[in-house]
């Protein structure tokens, strides 16, 4: 199969011809059709997630069609895969309700090899259904982008006022999702970004503007997308008393020292860690209902390095996707 690999961090990916990947019991053998491109790929290709499985085929955002395996999925079957591959099932954190977090955690594209090839496999337990009313490179970035900001949402509590800071693929799915719930949605971005800003407006946001300077009014939450640590006292500094902000991404810069006076008041600081199974059952059936639009720029399986690159430099809009 042709695919695209990471030898080393730093390093572009390499084209490649590897052999068909071994199915196991449970898994399923997927022809990839489509494969989103996230910062988390960026992340592990930029060396700033320590580990990966060396060498690796990223991507965790697929939308592949069943070959053969598994007893869930009927071949021909159009499947999404995300970034949770596999968990334990044992651990406190797995029987809570919090598979998200468990300490065995394995990770499409990370742990495992993903999307940015013609075939991958899955555990069929952690594929999703997707809706049919979206075009695979229309699904892709709903797998990652939509499930992390959907998380982060339902994580920053019933907030009306609500600041998206950061607005790539993730802020441009959920800034549609909070619009549709009555919230108030005020996207920050890079001072001068008037590109940008106008699409936020296009999609509901009541604001556009400098994510640094902020809005003119007090916020009741901030989901920061962008992984700058230097937002999150900026961020907490926007939110009033008894608000929230929650950090999306898998890696952040280094948050800078903040006096305690801007998280004092009950405001609240936290993070979100991947997804559990029962956030993508609920977004992909939430997704058209509303409906969400998801914007993308298409490349071919071999432009993948031109992907990344456009992602680091913030000339994407909306998500990537790889078409296979």
């Amino acid at each position: 199969m042709r695919a695209m690999v990471l030898d080393a961090p730093l390093t572009p990916l390499r084209p490649s011809e590897l052999p068909d990947p071994p199915v196991e019991r449970g898994q399923v053998l997927l022809r990839v059709r489509g494969c989103a491109v996230c910062r988390t790929d960026l992340h592990i290709v930029d060396g700033e997630l320590a580990k990966p499985k060396l060498p690796l085929v990223l991507g965790h955002q697929i939308v592949g069609e069943v070959i053969r395996g598994g007893e869930r999925f009927a071949p021909g079957a159009r499947v999404g895969v995300p970034w949770l591959g596999w968990t334990c099932g044992e651990c406190r954190f797995c029987t809570s309700g919090r598979e998200n977090l468990c300490d065995r955690a394995r990770f499409t594209g990370y742990d495992l090899d993903g999307g940015y090839a013609e075939l991958v496999v899955a555990d069929e337990r952690y594929c999703f259904a997707l809706p049919e009313r979206y075009a695979d490179d229309q699904a892709a970035p709903l797998l990652c982008a939509g499930l992390i900001g959907y998380r982060s949402l339902r994580l920053a509590g019933d907030a009306e006022r609500i600041g998206l800071y950061g607005f790539g693929a993730s802020a441009h799915i959920v800034c549609q999702v909070a619009v549709s719930q009555g919230r108030r949605v005020f996207a920050g971005t890079r001072a001068g970004d008037e590109e940008t800003q106008a699409f936020a407006r296009s999609l509901g946001a009541v604001w556009a503007g400098d994510a640094l300077g902020g809005p003119t009014e007090e916020l009741d939450a901030v989901i920061l997308f962008a992984p700058a640590g230097e937002l999150v006292p900026v961020a907490l500094r926007h939110v009033s008393k008894g608000g929230s902000v929650v950090c999306a991404g898998i890696h952040m810069s280094d948050i800078p020292s903040f006096p305690y006076e801007i998280l004092w008041g009950e405001r609240v600081l936290r993070s979100v860690a991947n997804l559990t199974r029962a956030d993508g059952d609920e977004f992909l059936e939430l997704a058209p209902a509303i409906p969400v639009r998801t914007e993308v720029e298409t490349f071919p399986l071999e432009a993948a390095n031109e992907a990344l690159d456009r992602l680091r430099r913030g000339a994407v809009r909306g998500a990537a996707v790889l078409i296979v």
